[in-house]
């Protein structure tokens, strides 16, 4: 995967904006739906982007994946840092976007939800 393949598919997920929202982190791309963010990256080295993961299921992942680490600046309960070296195929990082993603909907409003359907 490379940071135009990861863009374009967090912009196919449906109501999903990508904005650089943080003054003092001009490179950090990041990807929301309705407002609240499901992953992030330097958009200059693309080496890592951080996604939502279930808290049930995080220690267990990255103890099977190298990869998926402790993020630097999100709760790493709720939280991983995807590095992005090649040891994880795209097919599992397209499913992890997807996880993070119906996570944050999932604690979307439900009107907000409603909204999203008829998109």
């Amino acid at each position: 995967m490379n940071i135009e393949e990861y863009r374009l598919y967090c912009l196919s997920k449906k109501g999903v904006t990508e904005s650089i929202p943080f003054s003092k982190l001009p490179n950090v791309l990041v990807f929301k739906v309705k407002g609240k963010m499901f992953t992030a990256t330097d958009i200059n080295t693309f080496d890592s982007f951080s996604i939502k993961c279930e808290p049930e299921t995080i220690e267990e992942l990255r103890l099977q994946y190298d990869a998926l680490e402790e993020p630097p600046y999100f709760s790493k309960k709720h939280w991983s840092r995807v590095v992005v070296d090649g040891s994880i195929s795209d097919k599992i990082l397209y499913e992890w976007l997807d996880i993070s993603y119906r996570l944050v909907v999932a604690k979307l409003t439900k009107k907000e939800r409603l909204e999203l359907e008829h998109l």
